[in-house]
């Protein structure tokens, strides 16, 4: 830990950070932790598991676009708090 915390201090002065050694000590640990959950992670079995996504997609996954009738319309406009005509009211945001 003293090695980290000696490299943690190096790089505070660099960035000409001003650390005191709880701070630079807390940044140590909490490095040393991430590093752990990341040892963690990488001996995970995902041999098994299929890709969720491809760095070299050409296109969208999207869902097709079907119009679809509501039949309800009058008890959706009666639960806005504000109407004109068979409009929302919103307040402005400009």
């Amino acid at each position: 830990m003293a090695r980290a915390l000696d490299e943690w201090s190096l790089m505070a002065e660099l960035a000409r950070l001003e650390l005191d050694d709880n701070e630079a000590l807390r940044l140590a640990q909490e490095a040393e932790r991430m590093r752990e959950l990341f040892l963690t992670m990488s001996r995970a079995d995902v041999d098994s598991l299929e890709p969720t996504t491809h760095a070299l997609a050409r296109e969208n996954r999207v869902r097709k676009d079907v119009v679809d009738s509501f039949e309800n319309i009058d008890v959706l406009l009666n639960a806005s708090p504000e109407l004109e005509d068979e409009f929302f009211l919103i307040p402005n945001v400009l």
